[in-house]
């Protein structure tokens, strides 16, 4: 059987409208579709002579594209396992971390707080979330936090300050030496609170 000579442009053409059949408009939906659509687009030119070679190499290089398609989702799915393991572990090391954390708004509502920094305050963490750290400052302590944030958001990279809590019913006035930064992930604030001279935690829900 003799053939025509290869023409470069019409592969072009040709490969263009096969790859525009398996893409589609929406990948997901028309995938099986415009599967068959590319394989009529083959079909259609193995069928000529003429342009059966280029039927032939439109098909490898459809066949090694779809190998290098399955390689890069295979990894892109290693990276998400791995992407989800790390956030994982730092909500671990977060909730878990032996001194209070608490993630702070500009305007010093609790955002997020972990497990001792609600032990600290003596609340659960969901009635803590959305309300503002002053609520369980002594007015010494809204004055020592306002100055020791306005210091981090001028350009420190850390303060310290200390911070007294206001007493709940059973308890007196609790110290605690607080450590002030931005939130790496913007927006606000990162506190750490640890007690002083053998503050105890109070358990949530005084």
């Amino acid at each position: 059987m003799t053939t025509g000579p290869r023409n470069p442009n019409r592969l072009d053409v040709l490969r263009t409208r096969a790859v525009a059949h398996l893409r589609g408009r929406d990948a997901q939906r028309q995938a099986r579709a415009d599967a068959t659509a590319a394989l009529g687009v083959i079909y259609e030119l193995a069928s000529s002579p003429s342009t059966a070679p280029d039927a032939l190499a439109l098909l490898h290089e459809l066949q090694v594209h779809q190998v290098e398609v399955d390689l890069q989702d295979e990894e892109l799915r290693r990276s998400r396992l791995e992407l989800e393991a790390s956030f994982n572990r730092q909500v671990q090391l977060y909730d878990s971390a032996p001194v209070g954390l608490l993630t702070l708004d500009l305007n010093s509502v609790l955002r997020e707080l972990n497990q001792m920094g609600a032990m600290l305050l003596g609340f659960e963490r969901d009635f803590l979330r959305g309300r503002s750290l002053e609520n369980f400052l002594t007015p010494e302590g809204v004055s020592a936090m306002r100055a020791v944030l306005a210091r981090v958001a001028e350009g420190a990279p850390t303060g310290f300050t200390e911070l007294p809590l206001r007493s709940t019913p059973d308890a007196e006035i609790r110290r605690m030496h607080a450590s002030a930064c931005l939130d790496p992930a913007g927006g606000g604030f990162l506190i750490g609170l640890i007690g002083i001279n053998g503050t105890k935690a109070v358990p949530a829900g005084k």
